[in-house]
């Protein structure tokens, strides 16, 4: 799995010229600054259960496009693109959905945009990229976001999911597993306890729950409706505040079948995979519902602007874009970027992770987050402290976005600087 990473600094204006109407900088680089961000509530993401099912994932998007346009009074022929991260671009999210989302929130035909997926990361790469277009000078004013509807039907297509589609080849130098599997391999490999991961998601629980009774969430929060005009959800719809910890220890672990479970004719199983690159692995499934990212329906935005744009036009920006990173790792262990990945952008951000007021990381699975915070001697009341996706959930093209949200109306409300 691939992670990137931004950091937040308080911004600080340059140079601003005008030559015949346009904009003219006069320094190599822009700054990106963050300008606004929302989210939809999470809702749970199943069909014929949670609030949002029913809602096309277009009228999804357009929720948080429209929120961005009214609440900063965008001309929106003026927004340069909308970089939209949706990881399963099928059916009715299939056909560019950034695009499509952008037109049915009733923005300006020249507002133009493009779908990406990079799986978990899809968001967050979408902001990225938003904020590479703006430092290297092509826009001004661009959105990153996403939208992921986990309760749709036939997001992966017929049959089982394995990343290589039947390319033998590949399977042959990376053989990939299912990411629970995969999870379960990491926290064995790594010696991480069923109890440290549990642990993990009581604490996601307990402090999501503390948030949304201090409405810690509201200033980003679009309430979403019906084409009817009804509402459908707005609250956040997945948290189990009731969770306990003897509860989540009774939980049985949710992949030891799938892991061996036959997903052709030769006999192949997520298990067989693994052990192709592990061959003397002996896996202890330790993640279940109770420790592993809730399957949810959502989408997110973040507007940037450059700092010339922002200036001209009166808008006041929240944070700079300090850096960004983008870090591979192993793909037969796929949850293990987020380690690297923090590493690298702290360098190319000239910090220390001292420097680092809060940390988001997501709680894909708990092993994520644990090892994460273990590998990088994190100070724990820094992460995640509004609970993170075990409680909340992971709308796999939205969460990045999401994420760069969260912290940054966290950092406004504890009035500090860097995450």
């Amino acid at each position: 799995m691939l992670r990137d990473a931004a950091l937040r600094a308080a911004p600080q204006h340059e140079g601003l010229g005008n030559r015949n109407g346009h904009l003219e900088r006069k320094h190599p680089m822009n700054e990106a600054w963050i300008i606004d961000a929302c989210r939809t509530p999470r809702g749970i993401g199943k069909a014929g259960k949670g609030a949002l099912w029913d809602v096309h994932p277009q009228q999804l998007g357009a929720t948080v496009l429209k929120a961005l346009a009214e609440r900063n009074k965008l001309d929106t022929k003026e927004v340069g693109d909308i970089i939209w991260g949706t990881s399963s671009q099928v059916g009715p999210q299939g056909g560019d959905l950034g695009r499509m989302s952008a037109l049915d929130a009733g923005y300006d035909v020249r507002s133009s945009g493009v779908t990406i997926d990079r799986f978990c990361g899809s968001g967050i790469s979408a902001v990225n990229f938003a904020a590479a277009c703006i430092m290297s000078g092509m826009e001004d004013l661009v959105i990153g976001g996403g939208t992921e509807m986990m309760s749709m039907g036939g997001r992966r297509g017929d049959g089982p999911m394995i990343m290589d589609n039947g390319n033998m080849r590949l399977r042959l130098h990376h053989p990939q597993t299912h990411q629970g599997v995969c999870a379960d391999a990491i926290a064995t490999l790594e010696g991480i306890s069923r109890e440290a991961l549990d642990e993990a998601g009581y604490v996601s629980q307990q402090r999501a729950d503390v948030a949304i009774k201090e409405g810690r969430f509201k200033k980003s929060l679009i309430p979403v409706y019906k084409e009817d005009g009804t509402l459908a959800l707005d609250h956040d719809e997945y948290p189990r505040p009731q969770t306990t910890r003897e509860g989540l220890a009774a939980l049985k672990a949710a992949f030891p079948a799938l892991a061996n479970a036959p997903l052709d004719d030769k006999g192949t199983t997520y298990l067989s995979l693994i052990l192709q690159a592990y061959p003397d692995l002996k896996i202890e499934h330790v993640h279940h519902a109770g420790n592993s990212s809730g399957v949810v329906d959502g989408s997110g935005a973040v507007l940037l602007a450059s700092a010339d744009y922002a200036k001209a036009h009166g808008m006041k920006p929240r944070a700079k874009i300090r850096a960004m990173a983008n870090m591979g790792d192993s793909p037969e262990l796929m949850l293990n970027a987020p380690v690297p990945a923090a590493k690298k952008v702290l360098e190319k951000a000239g910090l220390k992770k001292e420097d680092i007021d809060l940390w988001e990381i997501n709680e894909a699975f708990a092993v994520v987050s644990e090892k994460f915070q273990r590998d990088l001697d994190l100070d724990r009341d820094k992460v995640n402290v509004n609970g993170g996706s075990i409680a909340l959930g992971h709308p796999i093209g939205a969460t990045g976005a999401i994420l760069i949200g969260t912290v940054l109306d966290e950092l406004e409300r504890r009035g500090k600087q860097f995450g």
